[in-house]
């Protein structure tokens, strides 16, 4: 018999198992033959599910009884295990699977998964099940590992010097996604359904998270009720429609009041200190030694395989450069500095600094951003180095007419203003915009993509900054725009 409704998820372990190899390529696509996808690979990846996954072989049993009985009149709950409360030991199937034919309103309270065939509509499974993701990712987790649980203790030698009792949700995939060769490493050599299952990770955290603000909002809006009462007396609102939302609190990262809170600060620096001196944006490198290192030793992975590994690096050397701007490495220690964390469509991550310095006189600005900002190529014969770092990190497109389809123009216009214009020294303009020391220069530039590039199209950086990070980072001083 073959289904002519399209069979999906869990139901390709029971229904129209004879036709379970088309059905599974159907689930994808509904021309399979538009695929390039190899049966030689998906047969043995359903016999070794078949044979190692528990889930699976539940799944299977219920195809058998239901071949055998011919009803479709049945449910599959996996039970957990009685009188263990949340405690899980790595399940059989007899263990946490039944088949239970009939209705299921006698038995199926308290239960986190329920496949009915009796409705169409699909069952939510709770994301604080513990076989979430094995019955989501049964490729990552051939053997239907258990996984998640609210009352997973802590182990190990650190155990006891941690307050909580037991491990939280974001502490377990952080501990899941590291790499440890001892162990396998399944996981992270995922791919894209490493991607995909790093976001369902995030999800089921951050939904974990949403539901604690949501079922404590007495104890988190106890401060708020006040505000409640005088919006009624001002009616500046609909008294129906107020304390009726749920509030976000600012320690809930991106939240309203986080958002506000960190502008409230950064506008509290401003008024205090003034413009801050330098604005500084610095871009994660793909090509990082330590990625690379990493990503050689463990199989070759490409770094856009392992966006965590990009992201950590980048956190470690955001963290550090920070405190070199502390001590006063490379510019006046700071009164204050501030920073946010973005990332590209692309998915590097890149940050936005602003440092507030000491001791700056305005009498001699130039000579300042000249000591600390360089927008020029370094003498090729008396610093190697940093004319190499400049051009492979430090050189915008080339763009403008020599380039007119680069991804910067906009109306036949660079929207970031190269070619800049060659200037002998510093100076600030009328605006307030500094329009950086670019001399003439016959030996300093480089040929990119069949064009040269001279000083015009170098960005403004710190090659002290440069040569310990390498890589893309923009020093602007911006102290003297106009507020």
């Amino acid at each position: 018999m073959y289904y002519k409704t399209l069979v999906t998820c869990m139901s390709l372990y029971i229904f129209d198992t004879e036709n379970e190899l088309q059905n599974r390529k159907r689930a994808i696509t509904e021309d399979p033959s538009s695929l390039a996808l190899d049966d030689s690979i998906i047969v043995p990846l359903i016999e070794m599910l078949d044979i190692h996954n528990h889930l699976a072989r539940t799944f299977r049993h219920a195809s058998y009884r239901y071949k055998a009985t011919g009803s479709i009149e049945f449910s599959i709950t996996l039970v957990r295990q009685p009188n263990r409360g949340r405690q899980y030991d790595l399940p059989t199937a007899n263990e946490i699977g039944g088949l239970i034919v009939g209705d299921l309103s006698a038995t199926s309270v308290g239960k986190d998964i329920v496949v009915e065939l009796k409705s169409s509509a699909l069952q939510r499974i709770s994301d604080l099940h513990p076989l979430l993701m094995s019955l989501q990712y049964p490729l990552l987790f051939p053997d239907g590992d258990t996984g998640y649980h609210e009352r997973l203790p802590y182990c190990g030698p650190e155990a006891s010097t941690v307050r909580r009792e037991y491990m939280t949700m974001r502490e377990f995939y952080a501990y899941q996604i590291q790499t440890r060769p001892s162990e396998g490493m399944t996981i992270i050599k995922g791919g894209k359904l490493f991607h995909q299952y790093i976001v369902d990770a995030y999800v089921a955290t951050e939904t974990e998270r949403l539901r604690f603000i949501s079922l404590n909002q007495k104890k988190l809006r106890a401060d708020l009720y006040n505000n409640v009462c005088d919006a009624v007396e001002i009616g500046d609102a609909d008294a129906t429609q107020l304390g009726k939302k749920v509030i976000l609190p600012s320690s809930f990262t991106a939240s309203p009041r986080y958002m506000s809170e960190k502008y409230q600060d950064a506008m509290a620096i401003c008024r205090w200190y003034g413009n801050p001196h330098l604005f500084i944006t610095v871009t994660a490198n793909p090509n990082w030694v330590e990625l690379t290192d990493h990503l050689d030793a463990y199989g070759g992975d490409s770094a856009n395989s392992r966006p965590d590994l990009e992201c950590r690096i980048f956190k470690l050397k955001l963290d550090e450069m920070m405190a070199d701007f502390k001590k006063g490495v490379y510019f006046p220690k700071p009164d204050a500095a501030v920073y946010t964390i973005e990332f590209q469509k692309r998915g590097l991550p890149h940050a936005h600094i602003l440092l507030w310095l000491k001791g700056i006189r305005k009498d001699v600005i130039a000579a300042m951003i000249d000591e600390y900002i360089s927008a020029e190529f370094p003498d090729k014969e008396v610093d190697r180095e940093g004319f190499e770092l400049v051009e492979r990190h430090m050189i915008h497109g080339p763009c403008g007419r020599m380039r007119p389809k680069s991804p910067c123009m906009d109306k036949g216009e660079c929207t970031k203003n190269f070619p800049k214009p060659l200037s002998e020294h510093t100076r600030i303009d009328k605006s307030g915009f500094v329009v950086y020391r670019r001399r003439s220069d016959d030996t300093s530039f480089v040929v990119k993509n069949d064009i040269q590039v001279d000083n015009r199209f170098v960005v403004p950086h710190n090659l002290g900054l440069l040569k310990k990070y390498q890589a893309h980072i923009n020093v602007e001083w911006c102290a003297e725009l106009a507020q």
